[in-house]
């Protein structure tokens, strides 16, 4: 505006008197000073003028910011200061026009208060709802995030008429905080049940260390088993690794025992096996001395018939270790041959003697029985030949195993028998030396 329409302006809506600037009554305010005059009445009343185009200028910026903004209930109290100071601004003008232009502003505001209180009681409504459906609920997880997130959006929400904030804000608390006690109790009656969990666990574990060197096998093995027994029924629910680091200790006490009770059981029946071979080998050797000196204590008869009972009495005798196994049963059929060696050898002799209806010296007869041995001895490698070249000519194959065995054992008898034949020769030859002297 023109400083001389301004001045005019200026004019209409306030007066000088006594060198003291006034502004004009309007609605129900009285005339008031609002300055004095510095140089000329007219720059003085330009001056106070412009001010109020300043004081215009404030109300028009908010009014636009009024309009643009969503929230316009956060403007009513700048448009209740702005109002307030239409009594107090030292300015020119037409106040009245901008008192009504801003009470029509904060009734519009006002509306849209109450319309928004209206929207936002809805909302609160609808979230104690909500948090009322929680209450009671055991999804810990899930129902929490849910009431964080209503919480959030409680807070966000605007207010309510004052005569029902108290009111709502109480409906909205209860439900959450009930939850929250719950939940609180929940995981702590969930701690403390963890705790007598675990701890039975570890009286369990104790009772187990305290038991796993004791002697008294059958109570101690019994208690064990009962300590594993009640282990199943703790149950609980700890975590797998502290579950699985409670269980290795358990077990490893209960293990120790049970090792050191199978290595009791596998020492005994050690000793009672080395007993009872020891036992078996004492009898054998008994068997194999008698078996020895058959010979020199019986008649050729009485000799072949008790080397008979003899082996029907081995065979009754239990077994001895590896060690002398093999050793004793060779002692024991080599006698055992030499019996029956020389009895065939005798029926033999008989048989010639008779055939040739001469009787035989003394060194004839010691002769007669060497050449007889020694006929023996071929025919016996004879056989011995063919069962060798019997054995290298089967195969390797798994179904020949029970053939090949039966080879390889009357190999085995045939090099005794020999060998018996042998020794035979070579007493029969002493014999004939002695008696050549």
């Amino acid at each position: 505006m023109e400083n001389n329409d301004l001045l005019e302006e200026a004019k209409k809506y306030g007066f000088i008197q006594d060198q003291q600037v006034w502004l004009k009554p309007f609605m129900n305010y009285p005339a008031r000073q609002v300055g004095e005059v510095k140089e000329s009445e007219d720059d003085s009343l330009l001056y106070f003028a412009k001010r109020f185009e300043l004081f215009q200028s404030k109300v028009n910026g908010l009014l636009e910011r009024i309009a643009t903004s969503e929230n316009k209930g956060s403007f009513l109290m700048k448009v209740l200061h702005l109002k307030e100071q239409v009594g107090t601004y030292d300015a020119l003008g037409n106040f009245e026009q901008v008192y009504h232009t801003l009470a029509r502003a904060e009734e519009e505001i006002n509306e849209t208060i109450q319309q928004n209180r209206g929207k936002n009681l809805s909302i609160k409504l609808a979230l104690i709802q909500e948090a009322e459906a929680l209450q009671h609920s055991i999804e810990w997880k899930e129902a929490t995030e849910k009431l964080k997130e209503l919480r959030a959006n409680w807070i966000k929400t605007g207010p309510v008429e004052k005569e029902l904030t108290a009111e709502i804000e109480e409906r909205f608390r209860v439900p959450v905080e009930l939850f929250f006690e719950r939940k609180k109790n929940f995981f702590e009656d969930k701690r403390q049940m963890v705790n007598r969990t675990f701890d039975k666990y570890r009286d369990l574990i104790a009772q187990s260390v305290a038991l796993q060197n004791s002697e008294d096998w059958e109570a101690t093995t019994a208690k064990l088993k009962q300590l594993q027994n009640q282990w199943k029924e703790v149950g609980g629910n700890l975590p797998r690794k502290t579950t699985s680091r409670l269980w290795t200790e358990f077990r490893k006490a209960h293990n120790h025992f049970f090792e050191r009770l199978k290595q009791k059981i596998t020492n005994e029946k050690a000793e009672s096996r080395d007993k009872y071979y020891e036992a078996n080998y004492e009898r054998k050797k008994e068997l194999v001395s008698e078996a020895e000196k058959l010979l020199q204590q019986h008649n050729l008869n009485d000799a072949v018939r008790r080397a008979k009972e003899l082996q029907a009495e081995w065979k009754k005798v239990g077994p001895v270790s590896q060690s002398v196994s093999d050793m004793i049963w060779e002692r024991f059929i080599k006698a055992c041959d030499k019996v029956f060696e020389t009895s065939s050898l005798e029926h033999y002799i008989r048989k010639r003697q008779q055939a040739s209806g001469v009787d035989m010296s003394e060194t004839d007869g010691l002769q007669a029985r060497i050449n007889a041995l020694k006929d023996f001895i071929k025919s016996d490698k004879n056989e011995l030949e063919v069962l060798e070249s019997n054995l290298g000519k089967l195969s390797d194959a798994p179904g020949n195993e029970t053939f090949r065995n039966m080879l390889q054992g009357k190999i085995r008898n045939f090099n005794r028998k020999i060998n018996t034949k042998q020794e035979l020769i070579e007493r029969f030859k002493g014999q004939l030396s002695t008696s050549s002297k």
